[in-house]
């Protein structure tokens, strides 16, 4: 049975991928690029000659239609410019169509930038949160930083060296002197990472180039402790709305509220 492979290929270092990988590139009947002049290089690189074809946010609808036919007679590879393919990268769609029309998807890992920038930070890395490329829209980044701020677990997020400065000054406001690891360029010729507070990286980023990956650090304040009768509040207004115990216990959970005090609560409800 024929195979779609999302292939992880280097985020800059062009050693920097698996054999497994460059013997698939080779194997594969064709492969599927975001950009065929930047995985071109790659393959140059290892003397691959598979066919390619392009893959990206513009034509990615036309292609899905285009490779689920090819697939019938043959594997397929999917890449991205650099690192995880589908990770704030065209592709899930593509994973999901295949999947749907029961052929097999095979992840073949390797490089990352997301892993790459946590392994330095110093941060926690047995939780954290993917953020991917905040909004363009100031208003709305500022919102989704606000609802970050209260995170116990690591953030990492991408960001364009255009809107680098800004976005650091969002997060300076949102987040004051939380530490932050910034990685920049990561593997490249020019690599650098950069660790302190968002007040600093913007004194030391006055004219940011580059791809950069952004590590918060998770805060350590505990949330503030709800009390009874506030808990009885929002129980009642939720019950009024038609919640089983269950449901509410579910929508309660983003507030670490355990479940047994939400059952022993909700007995007390009128």
């Amino acid at each position: 049975m024929p195979y779609l492979f999302v292939i992880s290929t280097p985020i800059g270092n062009l050693e920097d991928i698996t054999i497994r990988a460059v013997r698939h590139l080779h194997e594969a009947d064709l492969i599927a690029a975001e950009d065929t002049r930047k995985t071109g290089i790659l393959l140059k690189h290892y003397g691959i000659s598979t066919k390619m074809i392009s893959f990206h946010e513009y034509n990615k609808w036309q292609r899905i239609t285009q490779i689920l036919d090819y697939i019938e007679n043959g594997n397929v590879a999917l890449v991205s410019d650099a690192g995880v393919p589908t990770l704030s990268d065209p592709g899930s769609e593509l994973v999901q169509r295949v999947i749907e029309a029961g052929f097999k998807v095979i992840p073949i890992p390797g490089p990352s930038a997301v892993t790459a920038a946590l392994s330095v930070s110093g941060f926690r890395g047995d939780s954290f949160i993917f953020v991917g490329f905040l909004p363009r829209v100031r208003s709305q980044r500022k919102k989704i930083l606000k609802t970050l701020v209260t995170e116990q677990q690591t953030l990492i997020l991408f960001e364009a060296p255009h809107r680098m400065r800004s976005s650091l000054e969002d997060i300076d406001e949102a987040f004051g002197n939380r530490r932050i690891s910034i990685g920049r360029e990561l593997t490249k010729l020019h690599e650098e990472i950069f660790q302190g507070s968002p007040s600093e990286a913007l004194n030391y980023f006055q004219k940011p180039k580059g791809e950069f990956t952004l590590v918060i650090e998770g805060t350590k304040k505990r949330p503030e402790p709800v009390s009874d009768e506030a808990m009885i509040e929002k129980l009642e207004g939720l019950k009024s709305q038609g919640l089983s115990v269950k449901d509410a216990a579910i929508q309660l959970k983003e507030l670490n509220i355990p479940k047994n005090r939400v059952y022993r609560l909700w007995l007390r409800l009128r």
